[in-house]
């Protein structure tokens, strides 16, 4: 899939408007509807799939159109959670809809009401082996990380996660059969912990999409991004991994279009540090044979947003550029790389250690909720209200 292809930028205003106008026919439909019988719960349920249907395919063309347009957004996180969290509403409300029309009669709105409320909860059960082999790679990633960096925040966030994720699971399975204020209240959770194992999922599906793509054979600049150089001056083996990948991309393009590229090692130097991490990777890419007149250096970034900065300033207009990092920190680069002055740069994945790979996903979710927050409250809001007022109309029928 080609990247950047797409100018204007998908909304789901659409969707909003089609569910607001949905809302409202699935209102009517519940005041004309009868405890049961195709005419009754079985229109509402029918008309319920098909709403979520719907809603599936759309979210499914905006998160390819934003793919096209930039998938180093956080929208990409949310398209394809939103997609799963429809999907897991979808499946049930089809099986809902099925009963209500063959067993018209004993299968009323009450009925689907309860089975429809309990969809998170069957979601949460079925998805458990994922949970389990999450959070068992969250706490050995953590650990891992622990023992070669010491102790940081970072570095437990995904143990505190995985807490939270199985104490959600066990909650489930020994109140799963609760009944009145606690059966509602358990529902009520069950909701929410789905729109966070979704929006976990999609992030995921954000940093591995950004970490595969392969850009394309257009470019004429590569960025290298700095990271910590060895005490001797040489690259360490993340650092080294970055160039490579720059250097085995270039040729690639080369070989394949004949168009050659220049490279920008990026990154400053270190108070412990014996010259600037660009110093050393362009020392690094000289004894790999290339010529010291096609590296441009930017030695006076500190972190990955100055990298781009600094970066796109030795670019010039027009010219297409690609950057080169770890594959795990692709898709938070593009987003510093966006934010930058709009630098529209692709990302190229270098190989590492597995344990990288957890911890990140839970750094993209976590910027997820902390920059988005008011997006946040307003969905889980929602999801509240949606809640409460599917759980008031099926038992007052």
């Amino acid at each position: 899939m080609k990247i950047y292809t797409r100018k204007k930028k998908p909304k789901l205003y659409g969707l909003l408007i089609f569910s607001v106008l949905s809302l409202a026919a699935a209102a009517a439909l519940y005041a004309l509807a009868g405890k049961s019988g195709i005419f009754g719960a079985g229109n509402l349920a029918v008309f319920s799939a098909a709403y979520f249907l719907a809603a599936l395919v759309f979210l499914i063309v905006t998160l390819v159109k934003q793919l096209e347009y930039n998938p180093y957004s956080y929208n990409t996180i949310y398209y394809f959670g939103f997609a799963l969290f429809d999907l897991s509403l979808l499946c049930p409300q089809i099986a809902v809809a099925v009963r209500c029309v063959a067993d018209a009669g004993e299968f009323g709105i009450r009925e689907a009401g309860d089975m429809m409320l309990r969809s998170a909860q069957f979601f949460m059960m079925s998805t458990f082996p994922f949970i389990a082999v999450f959070s068992a790679a969250l706490v050995l990633s953590n650990v891992r990380l622990m023992t070669r960096e010491g102790f940081r925040i970072q570095n437990v966030l995904g143990i505190l996660l995985a807490a939270c994720l199985l104490s959600g699971e066990a909650a489930l399975y020994f109140f799963k059969d609760a009944a009145g204020a606690v059966g509602v209240a358990v529902g009520l959770c069950s909701f929410f912990y789905l729109y966070v194992e979704c929006m976990i999922i999609g992030a995921v599906f954000a940093d591995v999409f950004a970490a595969l793509h392969t850009p394309s054979y257009d470019k004429d600049y590569v960025v290298i991004l700095g990271c910590r150089v060895k005490p001797d001056g040489t690259p360490t083996p993340l650092l080294r991994g970055r160039a490579d990948a720059a250097l085995k991309f270039a040729r690639r393009q080369e070989a394949a279009t004949g168009k050659a590229v220049k490279f920008i090692p990026s990154g400053g130097k270190g108070d412990d540090e014996p010259v600037s991490e660009a110093e050393c990777v362009k020392n690094y890419l000289m004894s790999q044979g290339v010529d010291e007149d096609d590296i441009i250096l930017e030695d006076r970034s500190t972190d990955t947003r100055e990298n781009m900065l600094f970066s796109f300033a030795l670019t010039e207009k027009g010219e297409r550029a690609a950057f080169a990092t770890t594959n795990y920190h692709v898709f938070r680069s593009g987003i510093a790389a966006n934010r930058a002055e709009k630098f529209k740069a692709e990302g190229i994945g270098a190989r590492t250690k597995w344990y990288f790979w957890p911890n990140a996903s839970v750094r993209e979710f976590a910027g997820l909720l902390t920059g988005h927050r008011g997006k946040q409250a307003a969905v889980i809001l929602s999801l509240a209200a949606l809640y409460v007022i599917s759980y008031v109309a099926s038992h007052a029928a």
